[in-house]
């Protein structure tokens, strides 16, 4: 083992100390029995190239992206997979062997893969999907419902303009629904999702009024602090298949621990407790 270095990776926000991100890697590393650290590094703006220009030279093989990178790194990357292209920001980086930067995007991976394990019996092609939101997180998810097969889906968004923006990027399928209209669509839809931060702790309420919810209906929010929002709760009560946020967070990180440490890490319970 004697001069090999041990690989290292973290990931980059500002600011960063709420990242669940370091317990979920620092524990897939234990369990494992692996070479590695991950550590939240807060960076800012103007220190971004140059520090992602660092990192590889100092024995780090990749790093996460967050919140206010995802779009910047796109334009520092080398390479940039069709997935990130399409989704317009990125939040997963290697550091190859031979210098360059490649960047990726596993949202949408992520956000499918927790409704495959925890909604086993969802089909995407099943009817309609209702999006709530049209920030970065609703690009991730918009493209994993369309590659899923979703056949029509309905985008509401807080600000018009927003969700327009996006139906042009993503085409014939999406359709743009007024913020006040949004109640109205759910009692036909297959799929709900909230990709806004209202619900989310600090934040307002999603204040979408829900009593069209039907059971059966999959029900999920990407926010996950608390656990269970009210759209949860709620759609609980009404006989939904609902499912949290935190699965998503754990499956997007798959990807990258398997290309930084070279093991596909399994999101099971233990890896759900460690985060929480």
């Amino acid at each position: 083992m004697s001069g090999e270095k041990i690989p290292l990776a973290g990931v980059i926000g500002s600011p960063i100390a709420h990242s669940r991100s370091p317990l979920l890697h620092g524990h897939w590393l234990k369990t494992y029995g692996l070479p590695g650290h991950y550590i939240p590094m807060d960076v800012p703006t103007a220190k971004l190239q140059e520090t992602l220009r660092l990192l590889p030279q100092i024995g780090f093989v990749g790093v996460n992206i967050t919140i206010p990178h995802k779009e910047r790194v796109m334009e520092i990357a080398d390479v940039v997979s069709d997935r990130a292209t399409l989704i317009g920001a990125a939040n997963t980086l290697t550091f190859r062997e031979n210098g360059t930067i490649y960047a990726d995007n596993t949202d949408g991976y992520g956000f499918i893969e927790n409704l495959k394990q925890n909604a086993p019996e969802w089909r995407a092609a099943a009817g309609p999907a209702v999006v709530l939101g049209a920030g970065g997180a609703a690009r991730a998810v918009i493209t994993a419902l369309l590659e899923a097969g979703v056949p029509k889906l309905y985008l509401c968004n807080r600000t018009r303009v927003r969700a327009e923006k996006l139906r042009e990027d993503f085409g014939q399928r999406v359709h743009v629904i007024d913020w006040v209209h949004a109640g109205n669509l759910l009692e036909e839809a297959n799929t709900v999702v909230n990709t806004s931060s209202l619900g989310m702790v600090g934040k307002p309420e999603l204040r979408v009024p829900l009593d069209g919810l039907r059971p059966g209906t999959l029900v999920t929010d990407i926010v996950y602090t608390p656990l269970e929002t009210r759209l949860l709760r709620i759609g609980r009560e009404m006989g939904c298949v609902c499912v949290d946020g935190l699965g998503m967070l754990l499956h997007q990180a798959v990807p990258g621990f398997e290309r930084w440490f070279g093991k596909r890490p399994v999101v099971d319970q233990a890896t759900r407790d460690a985060v929480l």
